[in-house]
């Protein structure tokens, strides 16, 4: 069988000088405010840890570990506290704009967290928000850099997402559907699906646009 060549239709070398490593975030103060924003939306909507658990089907202990900033939720979890909260998603992950329009200087990129397995261990992924300032925002754009998982933990969750890679090849699960993604392929689908989505051989960089409805 003859080898196919890949040759991105992209100049992927550009790439590299636009994502760069994306470092951890600090702990004490960028990865902490969701865990806080969470506890905060769900004290002002008057409802108890227990009643929220109810709300998402989400376990106590976890909610518990999500406030209390010893796990670090997926984006998959964090909408389905949007929605229970009748929080924007964007409030969640990166707070409220404030702004008509958003212009991101590549020096001004924002580290926003990183989400964790759900045992609350090993690191899955580190993202940036590439457009927090935008006021009543339905879709957030992201820069993230996946890491290897090889457990099976599928996300379900409302929504539409675009994933463009950049870096690095990705792993990536639609149902029972497998598909190896490398720089200059792309993916569009409904978060309704399950979906799993990690770097394969190693990290991999993403630009991973979601839409909330």
């Amino acid at each position: 069988m003859e080898k196919k060549d890949f040759t991105p239709h992209i100049n992927v070398d550009y790439f590299e000088g636009l994502t760069g490593k994306i470092d951890a975030p600090s702990r004490d103060l960028l990865v902490e405010a969701i865990g806080q924003r969470v506890r905060r939306l769900r004290e002002d909507k008057g409802l108890s840890v227990r009643e929220l658990s109810e709300l998402t089907g989400f376990e106590v202990a976890m909610l518990e570990g999500i406030e209390s900033n010893q796990i670090l939720p997926q984006l998959g979890t964090v909408i389905k506290l949007s929605k229970a909260l009748d929080a924007a998603f964007g409030r969640l992950v990166s707070g409220v704009g404030d702004r008509l329009y958003s212009i991101t200087r590549r020096s001004e990129q924002k580290v926003v967290a990183r989400s964790t397995a759900k045992a609350g261990k090993k690191k899955l992924y580190t993202y940036k928000s590439l457009a927090p300032e935008v006021k009543g925002r339905h879709m957030e754009a992201l820069l993230v850099q996946l890491e290897e998982n090889p457990e099976e933990d599928l996300s379900v969750h409302a929504g539409e997402e675009f994933i463009y890679v950049l870096e690095g090849v990705v792993a990536m699960r639609i149902g029972e559907d497998r598909f190896t993604l490398e720089p200059g392929d792309s993916v569009y689908y409904l978060s309704t699906t399950p979906h799993q989505i990690a770097g394969l051989g190693g990290r991999a960089t993403i630009l991973a646009v979601l839409y909330e409805n």
